[in-house]
């Protein structure tokens, strides 16, 4: 310090003897007086507190005091990470010190009695910070008081360690402002756990912890009212939370401490449902006294219930059926068309009507009885056996006929023998009469052969036939009803039909199965099927009505608001629970939760939110795909519960799809799934983008990434926000184009890429894409080709070539949505009907597309090198960036280009080729390698 203070001894305001600093040089003009301290260490504290303890002299109580005399002092503190203040130095003179504040005293003193002055002790609190460095000197600063300083105590806050809710929250320094809250994070006490995570407290700036978030509680096998802490033997818990240890349930034990659930007993067993809490139980005894009656090719079953059920009230029963030889020696699975009514498995009656068996053939049913354990016991299920054996039936149906020629006053039709003729068919039966007349005008004709000629008809005349067959049995049933039409005299359709005798040759040999009047005969095979049919024709065609209402365009408002509440129902947040996040979204987190709307059962939702900290537009783009969704009403478009805008966060709620995203699901699920079921998913697309092209509304983004899978294999279109992408950044290379935006080059069709041409034509184009992908169970389109290569490839006419095991009226579809010409293109409408015919007759789908030898366009000039600049076989994959499978071919002896060029799709599986785009991208350039060597070679070789 400077000597004007002065260290002396004093005393304080119980006269006990202190020393203190003192300062009284009031008769001289312009003071400037300083105290500094030593270094002080930070300890960690971001903010300081000080006490100063002091006493002023009334100015007014010193005889002739000069006009400057002073009853305050000033505070000051420097912040440094080093001791730099040493005696000699002129440090207080110099450093830049920041002034805490100006003190003033409360009381000062003006008497003076025989035992000293009379004391008056003023007490004042500061605070200052933030502070970041190590440490700092605090300065007093008197200009002309006179005046004691008795102490000063430098101190900060925190707030104590401390168990709350059963969770340790450590020591905990206050914040840098006395307003700041510094969380702390608590640890659960041994053998808790939490229950909302984060669990944490507030330590305010007084060093007060303030009200708990969140809490621990015990473990499961834990309880708060024992000693221990622990579920004694033969007790458990089996869930966290403040319950009781329970009593191990019936057939069941815990033979430990804090035991979570009681082991079932041997021969006992928990269902994949049962809670915990539930006895064991064991599997069913066999079904009782079977019972049967056949009549023909059909059987009536009946049994008795079993005498144990295991404890159970779940026991169904499962019909396993075997036909055998007539002398019991082998058995096999019955055919795929025996019909089970009510059902073969998961029967809950005790009767079960089994037809279409085949005649005179002996078959033995066994019943299965099971349960809700069944599936955990090492035995198998217990059964009782019958075996029975079928009369004589009639033949079944003939299921198709085929015109093999025709006049104009007769024509000859074949049709093929019936799946099950169950005996000798010994002659057919025709029955005939005009499209226009009643049945009842029908003529009879018989054949002995599978061929009959139809004469003394009208010409030009359209007939309805059906055909039957008759075995010693009797007659079957007749056929469906199809149409043939006579020759007229005109000389086009003569020359025409004349070409149905070549055509008829081949049916005769078996390879034909449609001619050119078959178009014909599906008019009438409509009209017998409209029944059964009509339910699923009116709701083909619920959702294209006159009157449908047009998309509108969100951003057309001028507050779009104002198209969130016409489009979107407002959700209070009360009924929304979030349960677990399940992704992540462009604005912000995507939950799986549950939404309890008043008078409405519970259901699970997706709940995409937007983030914190967001702008007006963000939070406008955000809702916007809300106000699109809201306006579309369709089993195959994702629906939209609603939206929460009046609370944070905010949040669009829509419905759960629990299988998620249909490449993906493709992927998890490869070969898992028969034609007809992939062509089910793709007619359910198919059908929700031909609502949206009828509402006028383009996609845009029509990709399996944005198709939602739901747990009955129902696909939703979904992801309506890529219009608002087109003029954003270009960060992620799925979205790119040459002129720049937002755009997935894989799926677009080139007058989009091109042009920005977007139209419910380039969805058609997207939509073959995405056939292209279900059909390859979610491979990656063009495979590793760049977006740029692919953009040149499409413009040199490459299109994707069939995926393994795809039908080529699949294939071909694909072809007509990929037209360069978009008014080529097909319709939704169109796609959505050929879809339909497809799996009305399965049979459609039975030839599988080939895939050529040698590509109809080749790829790129470096997708398929030639072949004669390179020496060795790990050259050439290393052109074609396979590298990867070089030991493969080395090691399985294609060692030379020569061998690598006889390569068969078997061998490429047989050395571990396993990846169909991969399969594909080398058998093409092997193809490409055949087609070189074949020009290069001279005639004399090839001979």
């Amino acid at each position: 310090s400077l000597p004007q203070w002065e260290e002396v001894s004093g005393y304080d305001e119980n006269l006990n003897t202190i020393r203190t600093y003192q300062v009284c040089n009031v008769f001289e003009p312009s003071q400037n007086n300083w105290l500094l301290t030593t270094f002080i260490d930070r300890r960690g504290a971001q903010r300081i507190y000080v006490e100063m303890r002091f006493t002023v002299r009334d100015c007014s109580s010193i005889p002739n005091v000069p006009g400057s005399c002073k009853e305050t002092f000033n505070l000051y503190y420097y912040e440094t990470d080093s001791v730099i203040a040493t005696k000699g130095t002129a440090f207080w003179m110099e450093a830049p010190y920041l002034k805490v504040d100006t003190i003033a005293a409360d009381e000062s003193f003006s008497q003076v009695d025989f035992g000293g002055r009379l004391m008056k002790v003023n007490t004042e609190v500061r605070s200052f910070g933030p502070l970041s460095k190590n440490g700092f000197y605090l300065a007093f600063q008197d200009y002309g008081a006179c005046m004691s300083l008795l102490s000063v105590r430098v101190f900060y806050k925190k707030c104590p360690s401390v168990v709350q809710n059963f969770a340790i929250f450590p020591e905990t320094m206050t914040g840098a402002e006395s307003t700041s809250l510094v969380i702390a994070r608590g640890i659960c006490i041994p053998n808790s756990e939490e229950v909302d995570v984060p669990i944490k407290l507030y330590c305010n700036g007084d060093g007060e912890w303030m009200v708990p978030i969140g809490s621990c509680t015990c473990k499961a096998g834990r309880e708060r009212e024992r000693d221990t802490n622990s579920c004694p033997p033969g007790t458990f818990k089996s869930s966290q939370g403040p319950g009781l240890c329970l009593q191990c349930p019936s057939n069941s034990r815990s033979a430990a401490e804090a035991a979570t659930i009681c082991a079932c007993r041997n021969g006992y067993y928990r269902g994949d449902v049962d809670q915990p809490d539930m006895p064991c139980t064991s599997v069913p005894s066999g079904p009782r006294n079977v019972i049967s009656v056949v009549n023909e090719t059909s059987v009536i079953l009946e049994w008795h219930t079993p005498r144990e059920t295991g404890g159970r009230e779940d026991v169904v029963y499962n019909i396993v059926c075997k036909k055998c030889r007539a002398d019991r020696r082998t058995c096999s699975h019955c055919d795929d068309n025996v019909e089970f009514v009510p059902r073969q498995l998961g029967l809950t009656e005790t009767r079960v009507f089994i037809s279409n068996l085949w005649a005179h053939t002996l078959y033995s049913f066994e019943i299965q009885a099971v349960n809700g354990v069944t599936n955990k016991s090492p035995y198998p299920a217990q059964h009782v056996s019958i075996d029975i054996t079928t009369n004589q039936a009639a033949p079944s149906i003939v299921p198709i006929m085929h015109q093999v020629s025709s006049t104009m006053k007769s024509f000859t039709l074949s049709w093929p023998q019936p799946e099950q003729p169950n005996g000798i068919i010994l002659d057919y039966e025709l029955r005939f009469y005009e499209k226009d007349h009643a049945e009842i005008n029908s003529t009879m004709v018989r054949s002995e052969t599978n061929t009959a000629r139809v004469e003394g008809l009208r010409a030009g005349t359209v007939y309805v036939v059906q055909v039957r067959a008759r075995t010693v049995a009797g007659f079957g049933k007749y056929s469906g009803k199809m149409c043939f039409q006579t020759l007229t005299d005109d000389d086009y359709k003569s020359e025409l039909r004349e070409q149905l005798p070549l055509i008829a040759g081949s049916a005769a040999a078996g390879l034909v199965f449609i001619v050119s009047l078959v178009a014909i005969s599906i008019v009438c095979s409509r009209k017998r099927a409209y029944t059964k049919e009509a339910v699923y024709s009116d709701k083909l065609q619920h959702y294209s009505s006159p009157g449908m209402k047009i998309y509108i365009d969100p951003f057309t408002y001028e507050d779009p608001n104002e198209a969130v509440r016409e489009f979107a129902k407002e959700i209070d947040v009360s009924t929304v629970k979030i349960e677990e996040v399940i992704g992540a979204g462009e604005f912000g987190e995507v939950y799986k939760g549950r939404l309890k709307l008043p008078g409405k059962r519970e259901i699970y939702v997706a709940i995409k939110t937007l983030k914190a900290g967001y702008v007006e537009k963000q939070r406008r783009d955000f809702l916007s795909e809300a106000s699109i969704m809201g306006q579309f009403d369709h089993p195959n478009i994702i629906r939209l519960e609603g939206v929460v805008t009046k609370s944070r966060p905010v949040m669009i709620v829509t419905e759960f799809m629990e299988n998620g995203a249909l490449d993906s699901f493709l992927r998890q699920n490869d070969g898992q799934f028969t034609v007809i079921q992939l062509v089910g998913m793709m007619r359910g697309i198919s059908a929700g983008m031909k609502y949206l092209s009828e509402m006028n509304y383009v996609h845009r983004d029509l990709a399996a990434r944005n198709i939602l899978v739901n747990s009955n294999l129902v696909c939703k279109v979904s992801d309506f926000g890529l219009s608002r992408y087109l003029q954003d950044d270009t960060s992620d290379p799925s979205y790119t184009s040459s002129l720049g935006g937002k755009i997935p080059v894989r799926w677009t069709a080139p007058e989009a890429i091109a042009y920005r041409k977007f139209t419910s034509a380039s969805d058609v184009w997207s939509y073959g894409i995405v056939m292209w992908e279900v059909m390859s169970f979610g491979e990656r389109p063009y495979w590793d080709m760049s977006n740029q290569d692919v953009i040149n490839a499409i413009e040199q006419d490459y299109r994707l070539p069939p995926p393994m095991d795809c039908p080529s009226a699949l294939h071909q579809l694909m072809l007509d949505c990929w037209q360069k010409d978009r008014n080529a293109r097909p319709r939704f409408t169109d796609i959505v009907n050929t879809l339909d015919k497809m799996i009305r007759n399965p049979a459609s789908l039975k030839q599988v597309a080939s895939i050529p030898a040698v590509p109809s366009q080749p790829l790129l000039d470096r997708s398929i090198p030639d072949f004669n600049t390179f020496s060795s076989v790990g050259e050439w994959l290393g052109a074609i960036k396979m590298t990867q499978y070089r030991d493969n071919f080395l090691n399985s002896g294609f060692t030379s280009l020569q061998l690598v060029a006889q390569m068969t799709s078997e061998d490429l599986l047989r050395i571990g080729v396993t990846l169909a785009g991969h399969q594909k991208k080398i058998l093409s350039n092997v193809a490409s390698m055949r087609v070189q060597m074949s020009q290069c070679q001279s005639p004399t070789t090839m001979a």
